[in-house]
């Protein structure tokens, strides 16, 4: 017999369930929420983690003047901005990514925008569809507390050899992902 090298990716870690962030230890979500903020713009949008699976993600965002446009409303490039945040994540959950090793890139993003919110809050829950060895696809839907859909994406993501930044953060190393 001989040895043959697989075109498959890793498999994926399986988790017994999904990780409800409001469920864990307050100084875990406390960890895994300053991730998230050690990127300016997640900060500025309050962008939190709601929900981790397999291959999904939910996240939140509040609907407050930060994220507004000219006209006092949701914009939409703060919309796009959560969709490939949540995507993102669903990408790197739900494929052979490797942190430290690849880069995630995001390849294509699609927004329908589809209605305004109601309430102070809306959720992006993106969905791995398919991942292959480069290319990772993912649909994304943003509702509002009254469960209202408001805007529906499609998301590529791509993992590519690691990267160094642009401009290196305090503290950067260079095996951090690029997400």
């Amino acid at each position: 017999m001989t040895d043959q090298v697989s075109d498959v990716p890793p498999a994926v870690p399986e988790r017994a369930r999904p990780v409800r962030v409001a469920d864990l230890p307050e100084d875990e979500q406390d960890r895994m929420q300053s991730m998230l903020h050690e990127i300016p713009m997640h900060a500025l949008l309050g962008i939190e983690l709601v929900e981790l699976g397999d291959v999904y993600s939910i996240l939140s965002m509040p609907v407050r003047e930060q994220a507004f446009n000219s006209t006092g409303n949701l914009h939409g490039g703060a919309v796009a901005t959560l969709i490939d945040v949540a995507a993102g994540t669903a990408a790197a959950l739900g494929s052979g990514f490797r942190p430290g090793k690849q880069s995630l890139v995001t390849a294509d993003l699609h927004v329908r925008y589809l209605g305004r919110p109601h309430g102070n809050i809306v959720y992006a829950r993106a969905e791995t569809l398919k991942a292959g060895r480069q290319l990772i696809v993912v649909e994304c839907r943003v509702t509002d507390s009254d469960d209202r859909v408001i805007a529906s994406a499609d998301f590529s993501m791509m993992i590519v050899p690691l990267r160094a930044p642009l401009r290196p953060t305090v503290g950067a190393k260079p095996t951090d992902p690029d997400l």
